[in-house]
């Protein structure tokens, strides 16, 4: 079925996504090896297209527009699933037995694979990988179906009827807009208070989601929490519509490092919550993990254990 013309190509997707990383259209420009109008241009494009505004220049740079925050998350969508295919097929051509097909959560594909991924190639340059991203729930759902070898997920507890691996651990973490009204609080949110706002969150299915749907839980009790005030499956369109004042979310804590720390949003504490989960690698149940496989987890061990010096983890699987 032919495409739209209305679709944007792949390149002015990822000059946009760019824009949305790194808040400039000049650095942007200088990612892509082209220059600042050659950018505006292919975004104009975009606009005109579209039918809609997609950036707003401010004094600090150039940020997404609401409605470019949207546009941002379904590109990226997009050309992560260009990306993907490209690197199925540089396997494909590679011709190697070393073959290991991956699915990992957005989080852990976002802010995670890619210094594994450096590591991995460093280490064996001769390793084909070929990475999905989706959120836990599919990720579990890919492994169980064989489509991958190998999954990477985030959640409070272990999926079911898989092997799992802790390869770290991680937290979440209430954000807002520095202009937001709980930035003056002296007290902390209370659990009940977090329950009854309306959020930004990750579409169902995801294990940001699914942590925060069970502290609230176990909390508070099966009650009644707010519906989301806008639901999207990227965390970087999250932190984009949070900064923009939409609403609070709850993501995760790597995620959020380098906003939190030059003041681009602020943390915001809750008591009587438990917002840890863990990182997982899973597999299918009755098969070990050799080869390539155990060595890529016991590498993303490894990374994420020099990332976090308090994480102290075993070899074994759970």
């Amino acid at each position: 079925m032919p495409l739209s013309p209305r679709v944007p190509d792949l390149g002015a997707m990822d000059m946009l996504l760019s824009v949305a990383r790194l808040g400039s259209l000049g650095k942007a420009a200088a990612e892509h090896g082209v220059t600042q109008p050659a950018v505006s241009s292919r975004i104009s494009r975009m606009e005109r297209l579209l039918g809609v505004a997609l950036i707003e220049r401010t004094r600090h740079g150039s940020a997404l527009t609401p409605a470019g925050s949207l546009v941002a998350d379904w590109a990226r969508e997009v050309v992560g699933a260009a990306a993907s295919m490209e690197r199925g097929v540089d396997a494909l051509r590679a011709e190697s037995h070393d073959r290991l097909r991956i699915a990992a959560s957005m989080t852990v594909a976002e802010y995670l694979m890619p210094i594994w991924l450096s590591i991995a190639h460093l280490e064996d340059p001769d390793l084909g990988i070929a990475l999905e991203l989706a959120n836990s729930a599919e990720v579990t759902h890919r492994v169980r179906k064989g489509v991958v070898d190998l999954g990477f997920v985030e959640g409070p507890t272990k999926p079911r009827g898989l092997r799992t691996s802790v390869v770290g651990h991680d937290s979440l973490v209430v954000v807002v807009a520095r202009s937001h009204p709980w930035v003056r609080r002296r007290a902390p949110l209370s659990a009940r208070e977090l329950a009854d706002t309306k959020l930004i969150q990750r579409e169902r299915g995801s294990g940001t989601r699914s942590t925060l749907g069970k502290a609230l839980i176990d909390a508070l009790g099966d009650v009644d929490t707010a519906p989301p005030m806008l639901e999207l499956s990227s965390t970087t369109a999250i932190k984009s519509a949070v900064q923009k004042g939409l609403a609070p979310a709850v993501i995760s804590s790597i995620a959020v490092t380098d906003e939190l720390e030059h003041g681009q949003l602020v943390a915001v504490p809750v008591e009587g919550l438990d917002l840890s989960r863990t990182l997982r690698a899973v597999w299918p149940s009755g098969r070990s993990l050799l080869g390539p496989g155990r060595t890529f987890v016991a590498l993303a061990r490894r990374a994420h254990s020099a990332r976090d010096p308090h994480s102290q983890l075993g070899v074994t699987a759970e």
